[in-house]
């Protein structure tokens, strides 16, 4: 595998992990919004946590569905970098966000089967990123992060979009050196993957992710 891969550690809640993620080789650290999930932080969270991300790491804020008075919210209390919009955002509300808040989006595409792929090249032509997950079961309550791998072969070849893109979705130590030969992937994101509980980051399981992906 040619050349550095830019990893995403998402769903970060604690400092000791942010740190850990930071010195390991992440590139993105992630911070979640979503009330709903085991990783949730505050506003006020958030920015405790990063204050002490390094310079050059960027600070991602995900949400779902998130209005403006929630996108204040984050936005005033925490220095981010980007923005990762993980619900059922238009193209219409990407545009309005990027428009609002000045700073780069990363639009989160599910991926069941091809027809799903069409929305890459949708969202292409607004986002600065596409982050490709596994697309969540109709019951499910959590939009990612559910450790769910869908089809890499649906990928394979398709390394060239318009604009660059990530790839997660059930990834861990074991299996991420796969998923990125299967891919063509330079960026990979993981949550779960890295976890000894829902919401609890493992420092040693950061450190074998990151090191897999080299």
């Amino acid at each position: 595998m040619p050349g550095e891969i830019s990893v995403k550690i998402c769903g970060l809640t604690a400092p000791d992990h942010v740190r850990a993620a930071a010195e390991a080789g992440a590139r993105y650290l992630g911070f979640n919004f979503f009330a709903k999930s085991p990783r949730y932080v505050s506003p006020e969270q958030a920015s405790m946590l990063t204050r002490s991300v390094p310079v050059g790491v960027a600070k991602v804020a995900l949400v779902v569905n998130a209005s403006d008075d929630v996108l204040d919210k984050i936005t005033e209390t925490a220095p981010f970098d980007m923005l990762q919009l993980h619900g059922s955002e238009s193209v219409e509300r990407v545009s309005e966000i990027k428009a609002r808040y000045g700073l780069p989006v990363i639009k989160v595409v599910g991926v069941a089967d091809a027809e799903d792929l069409a929305a890459i090249d949708l969202y292409s032509d607004i986002a600065d990123q596409i982050l490709i997950d596994a697309k969540p079961p109709k019951n499910a309550t959590l939009p990612g992060g559910n450790g769910l791998v869908f089809d890499w072969r649906l990928l394979a070849g398709r390394k060239y979009w318009r604009k660059p893109w990530m790839l997660a979705g059930g990834l861990n130590p074991e299996n991420v050196a796969e998923a990125i030969r299967t891919t063509g992937a330079r960026q990979v994101d993981v949550a779960s993957g890295v976890e000894s509980a829902p919401g609890v980051k493992d420092e040693a399981l950061i450190r074998a992710f990151i090191d897999a992906t080299r």
